[in-house]
């Protein structure tokens, strides 16, 4: 087996969303790495938030955000950060023409970073896993065809990056 991450997958689930979630933050309030993670690990996950109410009477409704792994949510901010330009580079080629990542809604900029950045720099995670997974985080955010974006997108990212693995010619 590879050096692949051995946290369970919902803690790698959680920190992709929570990774989102961050580049989104750090985007609008200009913070650097350290700072957003910091403030995530902090105060923002691993806790219980309210997600609406429901019913009749107006029952608020709780839900106990799932812990995510540290290394990988820390790796996919610092990473994506310190190579914003290069991975716009790479989403951009990626963009069916007359669209480019700067006029992306910007929560779509961010689950595209950080999903091409893991394409591009986390050889020990699978590239079909890496896209399924923001496929996912992007139907969090989406009910429309921004998952189907997504998967387009990353996929022609990781085939030039990771053509091997991606195209089936990866030993197993």
């Amino acid at each position: 087996m590879s050096g692949a991450p051995r946290a369970a997958p919902r803690r790698l689930a959680a920190a992709r969303l929570a990774a989102v979630q961050a580049l989104y933050q750090a985007e609008f309030a200009g913070a650097d790495a350290e700072t957003v993670i910091r403030d995530f690990l902090d105060h923002r996950v691993g806790r219980t938030v309210p997600i609406g109410r429901v019913g009749d009477g107006g029952v608020e409704v709780e839900v106990k955000l799932p812990k995510p792994d540290a290394a990988l949510f820390a790796s996919i901010v610092t990473g994506a950060l310190a190579r914003r330009a290069e991975l716009d580079r790479m989403i951009d080629g990626a963009l069916d023409e007359g669209r480019s990542v700067g006029r992306l809604e910007a929560v779509m900029r961010s689950i595209l970073r950080a999903g091409a950045f893991e394409l591009a720099a986390r050889a020990d995670i699978p590239p079909r896993v890496s896209i399924n997974e923001y496929v996912d985080v992007a139907g969090a955010f989406y009910g429309g065809p921004e998952p189907g974006l997504v998967n387009a997108v990353l996929d022609r990212i990781a085939r030039l990056v990771r053509a091997g693995e991606i195209d089936g010619h990866a030993g197993a």
